[in-house]
């Protein structure tokens, strides 16, 4: 039996089209935000939305895609594992981001509704000075903060 397990998974909405970055050493990485509702009736039988709001990360080839072919509202299954960042902010306070890194995504919906999506926006181009060629691993969890474009 595994001695622990950090997998996450989800189906929402994006809430904004993805940001796609290039790290110093080349490697892309987006990132963008996806809303989760859950429905449910209060304790006097009225019906209840919350809406929960997960930041993403993905690295790779997967960010390209991510990239490519996700834009604000569009459905997607993100498959992936939970991290978190912490930091001090500018008055000391010791500050905490929880973030889901993307393993595995899957777009939602009609294949033109995805296509019709990704041609109403300008794809991002990878800055001349860069490498080509991506890492085949994502990076390990020892990521500083330094290597996150954001």
């Amino acid at each position: 039996m595994a001695g622990s397990v950090n997998k996450v998974i989800l189906i929402g909405r994006l809430g904004k089209d993805p940001e796609l970055k290039y790290t110093p050493s080349g490697a892309p990485v987006a990132k963008f935000s996806l809303a989760t509702d859950e429905v449910f009736k209060d304790r006097s039988g009225e019906q209840q939305k919350h809406t929960e709001w997960h930041n993403i990360v993905a690295w790779n080839k997967l960010a390209e895609i991510c990239s490519e072919y996700l834009t604000k509202g569009k459905q997607v299954y993100v498959e992936g594992s939970i991290r978190s960042r912490q930091w001090q902010d500018q008055s000391g306070n010791k500050r905490t981001a929880y973030e889901i890194v993307a393993r595995q995504l899957t777009m939602l919906g009609s294949r033109a509704e995805s296509e019709r999506l990704a041609s109403e926006r300008p794809v991002p181009e990878r800055p001349p000075d860069q490498p080509s060629a991506e890492p085949e691993t994502p990076p390990e969890p020892e990521i500083t903060d330094a290597d996150i474009p954001f």
